[in-house]
């Protein structure tokens, strides 16, 4: 029995950096579905399963911290990354604030980028299928997610 694919939408403008990061994460095994714009990842996001969402603080329609609370009104377990050039504290603080797990400023090895990805995710689907999993809340990466 072959495993499926582990998914990731990446959410990035600039199309060089979308095309070799998309390259580098298909490399590794990893299925990925693409898109620049924060309505785009909007409607990506809400049509499929991701086990991943991989974003750019900075969209032409938004940004990438107006998409990840938008995605986390309908998807409150699913691991966000940002993959930004915003190198500032408060950058990092903001998007986790917003409801990521990780922030990794760009440019950085393409085998950092590949190994947070895959820990996200393994520790994603390890807390769900253990029998203590109830919700995200009081995960230590991530932050508290109100249930309004």
């Amino acid at each position: 029995m072959q495993l499926s694919k582990r998914r990731i939408l990446y959410i990035e403008d600039h199309e060089d950096t979308r095309e070799l990061v998309t390259l580098v994460l298909q490399q590794k095994d990893f299925e990925v579905v693409t898109g620049s714009t924060v309505a785009h990842g909007v409607a990506l996001a809400e049509g499929d399963k991701f086990d991943l969402y991989l974003l750019d603080s900075w969209l032409p329609d938004g940004s990438g911290l107006d998409l990840c609370r938008r995605i986390r009104i309908f998807d409150q377990t699913t691991p966000i990354l940002f993959y930004s050039a915003a190198a500032y504290e408060a950058d990092r603080e903001l998007a986790l604030a917003s409801g990521a797990q990780a922030y990794l400023v760009k440019p950085t090895q393409t085998t950092e980028l590949c190994t947070l990805v895959s820990s996200l995710i393994n520790e994603c689907q390890s807390d769900i299928t253990s029998p203590a999993h109830k919700s995200i809340s009081g995960h230590p990466h991530w932050p508290e997610l109100s249930e309004k």
